[in-house]
């Protein structure tokens, strides 16, 4: 079995497991892994102040670029990265693309890495990489009103039992900010269990807070009573 590596929004999980005082096997079997991938990632990413996810973050992401840096961009790689920024992909964009299409794996660093390789020889890939960029940028002004809560009920009228913290499927949301303002997610926690979900978003605006709320509690939506 393939190992799959834990993303950003995992690792906050543990952590807030581990404050609830969860043991390894509990974490693993409510993130849905392996004993082993929680005893690993804890071992590895652990020091004398405990875990920490952002540091834990930090500590895979080196690894991985790292291990990235090493991948030649072969002439088949360079017409992947030509075709998407000609569609006006980013590289982080590209780079999704590609790992998703299961074609290679690359770090967004590479590819940009390539791209002013290019300019230094007198090509013009870095005019399409301005371009692109500009035009993601640009989403985050272009939402109408996909994502926004339908008819939301008042805070004043939620049962009060949600109070009780009682029962299952009643949450609270959060916008967190990160040091720098240079990352921004949005958390839901279950009242009762303390069970968390992180998500990265792109930016405080609104509409993409939505967006990323409703994606990410569109699997739980089952277990869902109340949100705050």
């Amino acid at each position: 079995m393939n190992y799959k590596q834990l993303t950003q929004e995992e690792r906050y999980q543990i952590y807030v497991l581990i404050k609830a005082n969860h043991n390894q096997k509990e974490i693993a079997k409510i993130l849905g892994r392996s004993a082993s991938s929680i005893s690993r990632e804890l071992k590895r990413n652990k020091d004398l102040r405990g875990y920490r996810p952002k540091q834990a973050q930090s500590l895979a992401v080196k690894r991985r670029v790292t291990a990235a840096k090493s991948v030649k961009i072969t002439d088949h790689v360079k017409k992947w990265i030509h075709d998407l920024l000609w569609k006006d992909f980013t590289p982080e964009q590209i780079v999704g693309r590609l790992a998703l299409e299961g074609k290679i794996t690359l770090h967004h660093e590479s590819v940009y890495r390539y791209i002013y390789q290019d300019k230094a020889s007198g090509g013009t890939l870095y005019k399409k990489l301005t371009r692109a960029c500009k035009k993601y940028k640009k989403r985050y002004g272009s939402y109408d009103k996909y994502g926004q809560l339908v008819n939301p009920v008042s805070i004043d009228e939620r049962p009060d039992i949600v109070d009780t913290k009682s029962r299952i499927g009643d949450w609270e949301g959060d916008t967190v900010i990160g040091k720098g303002r240079k990352n921004a997610f949005v958390t839901m926690v279950a009242r009762k269990t303390l069970f968390t979900v992180v998500k990265r978003i792109e930016s405080k605006h609104a509409d993409i807070t939505a967006d990323a709320l409703i994606s990410s509690m569109k699997p739980l939506q089952s277990h869902i009573l109340t949100i705050r």
